[in-house]
């Protein structure tokens, strides 16, 4: 498969996919007798990988490195389990923080006419209020 249909098919440019290539996020890609770049289906997999690992939020030294150990003649499966286990424990961390957030935006959202009426009622005022960084649904375990 040629660049153009591999870019199309991966959804990201030809220019990203070059630079991958270039910089050893992925490994390099084999080429036709005219010299272009013909993707078999594990290089279409490695530049999948890449999308997805920079999605993940991995950074381009740790793809590098992934892409590195793979190429070596060494067992080096461990060592490339550790770099995806690490990415995902920080993928979990996001998902912690954005769950967290995500509840504080839903409670505001239900509690936010109540608040309103106790404020203009002055039931509430901007000492007598409660206090969300105290609130145990608000708290993650890290901070408890």
């Amino acid at each position: 498969m040629n660049s153009k249909r591999a870019s199309e098919l991966m959804g990201i440019s030809i220019d990203t996919i070059r630079y991958y290539e270039r910089v050893g996020v992925i490994p390099p890609i084999g080429r036709d007798e005219n010299g272009y770049r013909n993707f078999r289906t594990n290089d279409l997999n490695w530049v999948f990988l890449a999308k997805n690992f920079k999605k993940a939020g991995m950074s381009v030294e740790s793809m590098i490195e992934f892409a590195t150990l793979a190429q070596s003649k060494h067992d080096v499966s461990n060592a490339q389990k550790d770099l995806l286990k690490e990415q995902l424990e920080e993928i979990d961390k996001k998902f912690d923080e954005l769950n967290r957030t995500r509840d504080i935006l839903k409670y505001k959202i239900e509690t936010y006419d109540d608040h309103v009426a106790k404020f203009k009622a002055g039931d509430m005022d901007a000492d007598n209020t409660e206090k969300l960084w105290e609130s145990d649904k608000f708290i993650s375990n890290d901070e408890k």
